[in-house]
């Protein structure tokens, strides 16, 4: 199982791989944003408040889905730390 943090000022990464789904959950405050996308790497990005959460929105793009993410969170999509293992992520 690939696990791996990055962090830039107060936001906090954490990407990890499930059986089904590679998961790049932020946080910071105590609020939370998650990117999910199927183990695959072939599917739409799913954007959801938490990794259980229900989904509010799909992106075909990584960029889209940040801006999401950075919007649910109070802060520039610029200021979101990627770990290296998530770089890839979209379509």
């Amino acid at each position: 199982m690939t696990e791996e943090t990055a962090e830039a000022g107060d936001v906090t990464a954490r990407y990890s791989e499930t059986d089904t789904e590679r998961v790049l959950a932020f946080e910071r405050d105590g609020r939370t944003a998650v990117v999910a996308q199927n183990v695959e790497g072939y599917a739409m990005l799913k954007v959801r408040p938490t990794a259980d959460g229900d989904e509010l929105e799909r992106y075909y793009g990584f960029d889209m889905a940040l801006d999401h993410a950075a919007e649910l969170l109070g802060v520039d999509p610029n200021d979101l730390p990627v770990p290296d293992a998530a770089a890839d992520m979209g379509m």
